[in-house]
């Protein structure tokens, strides 16, 4: 009789028993005065925070590369348009999130009402580590997408396999460094931050904030998913209602699995439900779990819009839509496991938006949490794709053509 059987807690709990214990540990060093205990951690999130900085560059080309090089091995015209169709859709929920976020979030949100960065007051901010361990990047993020682009369109035009099986290779091992020591590590990393966060007295704010910020970005997915289908369905000639109705199983599915991989044959039964042709389903819906993030773009840029305003940063449609639309580049083949997303775009966000290394861990934090939710509006409108594709290709067509 098997007794060794091991208990595994999942991501999302760790991390809320972080939060819970990070802001219980917090309270106590705040009432003792003993600011060495919220130190501590200050000083893992610090090396940590330096560790993660160190393999942004490394994720950016182990994400890009492959992602782009697979998408020149697909089927003429029909690829094109699904990528086309995917990337317009990811940019629209952004932009839409965008749009929802600057009219909603000020009227509950204080602008400048927190700064998350290292200083000396403990009483009224962020403590700083004990002692730091520099670990300087090999590369800026820009010139990791610039190598990433011109890696991953050679390997497409020159069809060099040997090259794109090291870059898979590549893959391979970033995605174990992101799912085996940075994932596991995340919850000691948020500890970190909110038991700083709870001796700043700041905690308090960001959590009743963000709990309103979350509601609302759920109601965005809802929204963007019948956009999606009523624009689908259009074209089809098919009721929306019906559409997503059939999508369901694929819906909760993904917020069980947190990955749109994981979900992948769901989605395509699901799909097929819709009266879309089977070519076409087993074609676009594995396609689109790689290349369609609309739920994790309206998360990311409603997170990063949020953390800006309390952090008193200008946010601006010229600021935030370049984002976006790099959104939809370096999240291409974000691996199959919890926050690959926002780990594949942390580049970004410390580079074009200019967030520091407690913003950094707060999103990661803040994204993970909405994780399954996003995920399951991003399958759900990869099914919405598929319908277009199966209106506008006919279902008896072929995809080479």
């Amino acid at each position: 009789m098997e007794t060794n059987k091991k208990i595994k807690i999942g991501l999302l709990p760790c991390l809320i028993i972080a939060i819970i214990l990070g802001i219980i540990v917090g309270s106590i060093a705040k009432s003792l005065d003993l600011p060495v205990i919220v130190r501590l951690g200050a000083t893992f999130n610090g090396i940590f925070g330096n560790f993660l900085n160190f393999c942004i560059p490394l994720i950016i080309i182990g994400f890009v590369v492959p992602g782009i090089a697979d998408l020149g091995e697909g089927a003429g015209k029909t690829l094109f348009i699904t990528a086309l169709a995917a990337y317009v859709s990811t940019i629209f929920a952004g932009s839409f999130a965008f749009v929802v976020d600057t009219t909603i979030f000020p009227s509950f949100l204080k602008v400048g009402s927190i700064v998350l960065e290292n200083a000396t007051n403990a009483e009224e901010t962020m403590l700083s580590s004990l002692f730091t361990i520099e670990m300087p990047v090999i590369m800026g993020v820009m010139s990791a997408l610039i190598i990433s682009f011109i890696m991953g369109l050679g390997i497409s035009v020159t069809k060099n396999q040997p090259l794109k099986d090291v870059f898979n290779g590549f893959q391979e091992i970033i995605v174990k460094l992101v799912s085996n020591i940075i994932i596991p590590l995340l919850p000691v990393h948020v500890y970190g931050i909110f038991a700083n966060m709870t001796y700043a007295g700041t905690v308090m704010e960001i959590m009743t904030v963000f709990i309103k910020v979350f509601a609302i970005i759920i109601i965005m997915h809802l929204i963007i998913i019948i956009i999606q289908y009523s624009v689908a369905g259009t074209f089809a000639k098919k009721n929306p209602i019906s559409l997503i109705k059939n999508m369901i199983p694929a819906y909760f599915t993904a917020i069980g699995t947190q990955s749109s991989a994981a979900t992948i044959p769901v989605t395509v039964e699901s799909t097929k439900k819709n009266g879309v042709s089977d070519m076409i389903a087993e074609f676009v819906c594995p396609l689109c779990a790689t290349i369609h993030l609309s739920g994790s773009t309206i998360t990311l840029t409603s997170c990063s819009i949020a953390i800006m305003m309390l952090n008193g940063i200008e946010v601006s449609f010229v600021k935030m839509f370049p984002f976006i639309l790099m959104l939809g580049v370096t999240m291409v083949a974000a691996p199959g496991v919890p926050g690959g997303a926002v780990m594949a775009a942390l580049g970004i966000l410390e580079s074009m938006l200019g967030f520091n290394e407690s913003m950094l861990a707060l999103m990661i934090a803040l994204y993970i949490a909405q994780d399954s939710f996003g995920t399951a509006c991003n399958v759900t409108g990869d099914g919405a794709i598929a319908v277009f594709m199966d209106a506008i290709t006919g279902s008896k067509k072929n995809l080479k053509e």
